[in-house]
């Protein structure tokens, strides 16, 4: 049996489908429903982001997982192989949250997480008796989890490959921030992979820079404990993500600084109290952040700062007043986004019943494109504002007000190195988070 899995890139330009030279990071969906296969199984793994799809191509099965943004062209791809003759299964967020959608393009759509499933999907493929959409009875155990396929990617070309390796400790979150769908596909409940085991992948990829994958490495507070304390002999350093909040635990904050804690990813989202009311986000307040700023720095680990444009209270001075006070705290990385209500959050349930969704093209659901109508400022001037915080935020003068002089040393030249990386994909007009 051959089974090709491929992750889409997206339509750009009315029609153009993007392409890369080098893109930022793999998504992990297709390396782990690899690994989730018996060893019989021919696989081949197709990023489109950087590679062509031969259509011809003799295979059995083709699997197809795929984010909002990149539905449009996950569908186009489904319905060409399926012209041909072959079965396609799609799953991954975005056939999630609307299967039945994703079934018009495919014999067989996988709801959630594959691991309590995709065994009954190949076998039902293999019986020629492919039934729709499946859905696990549960969220699967995390125990004795298979280490993802990496091998079957082209690693030269995700530039933060060799830096960082993915790992994945834990899933699921209990929070319920308006504008994410984590919760509603990974569940509302943070469940663990055993440290132990966590560790030995670790140890097994020799590598000394890990990137955890997880939406909330210290979501769950006593599992990170004995986590971070588990890495510290490792001597490794690592990245991962956290909310601000993080600041306010000393016990833990100290541990995850300890145990190699170089970059947390924070979803700041808004400097305005009532943005962050509105979208849920009550983990600390507007008039906090720079205290907790402080108190990473004062740590050793570097921020990189999500920030959210487009909420009900932004008006035209948000962008650059944000940018400033980024600046002013020294903040290592930022990235910014437009507000963007994606299929199944509270957030889309809000706008369509104040009829504020004006487009329904899900190529523009890619967090650069404004879908809705904003409240206090026009589409375009949303749009271009998002632009016009990127070029302020990676400028030359904001890069060396931010990181020259701090007490980074060696890691200060690469956080430069990599700023500069960033204005030059700004300047350009790339997607800073995909890659150039």
């Amino acid at each position: 049996m051959r089974l090709l899995l491929i992750q889409p890139s997206q339509i750009i330009d009315g029609g153009k489908v993007y392409k890369s030279k080098k893109i930022m990071f793999p998504r992990l969906s297709l390396p782990v429903l690899a690994s989730l296969c018996p060893p019989e199984i021919e696989i081949k793994i197709i990023d489109e982001y950087f590679e062509e799809i031969n259509f011809g191509e003799p295979v059995d099965l083709v699997g197809i997982s795929f984010m909002t943004s990149q539905a449009p062209r996950a569908y186009q791809v489904g319905d060409e192989f399926r012209k041909r003759g072959k079965r396609v299964v799609m799953g991954g967020i975005h056939a999630s949250a609307l299967p039945e959608e994703a079934l018009i393009h495919a014999d067989a759509v996988v709801v959630g997480e594959a691991e309590g499933i995709w065994p009954t999907v190949l076998e039902d493929f293999r019986k020629g008796r492919m039934k729709g959409v499946y859905r696990s009875p549960q969220f699967p155990s995390l125990n004795g989890l298979p280490v993802p396929r990496y091998d079957l990617l082209q690693k030269d070309r995700y530039r933060l490959l060799k830096i960082n390796f993915p790992i994945q400790a834990s899933r699921g979150c209990p929070f319920h921030c308006e504008f994410c769908s984590v919760s509603r596909f990974w569940g509302n409940q943070f469940r663990f992979r055993p440290v132990e085991e966590v560790i030995r992948e670790i140890q097994k990829t020799s590598l000394k820079k890990i990137f955890f994958i997880d939406d909330n490495i210290t979501g769950h507070r006593t599992y990170a404990r004995e986590l971070f304390r588990a890495l510290i002999p490792l001597k490794i350093r690592w990245v991962g993500q956290a909310p601000l909040s993080l600041a306010k635990d000393e016990e833990l904050l100290n541990l995850a600084a300890e145990s190699g804690c170089a970059v947390l990813f924070m979803g700041i989202e808004s400097l305005s109290e009532p943005n962050l009311a509105s979208i849920e986000k009550g983990l600390f307040q507007a008039h906090e952040i720079s205290q907790l700023f402080r108190r990473f720095r004062e740590k050793g680990i570097q921020i990189h700062a999500s920030i959210i444009f487009g909420l009900d209270d932004d008006g035209p001075d948000v962008f650059h007043k944000t940018v400033e006070f980024l600046i002013r705290e020294k903040v290592a990385y930022s990235e910014f986004f437009l507000l963007t209500p994606l299929p199944g959050t509270n957030l889309q349930t809000r706008l369509q019943a104040a009829d504020r969704i004006l487009d329904h093209d899900w190529s523009h659901y890619d967090c650069f494109h404004v879908v809705f109508q904003p409240l206090r400022m026009d589409r375009e001037s949303l749009e271009k504002g998002l632009w016009d915080a990127y070029r302020e935020f990676y400028s030359t003068r904001s890069i060396f007000q931010r990181l020259s002089g701090n007490a980074w040393g060696r890691r200060g030249l690469r956080t430069m190195i990599s700023n500069f990386y960033y204005r030059r994909l700004v300047r350009k007009g790339r997607y800073p988070f995909l890659g150039e």
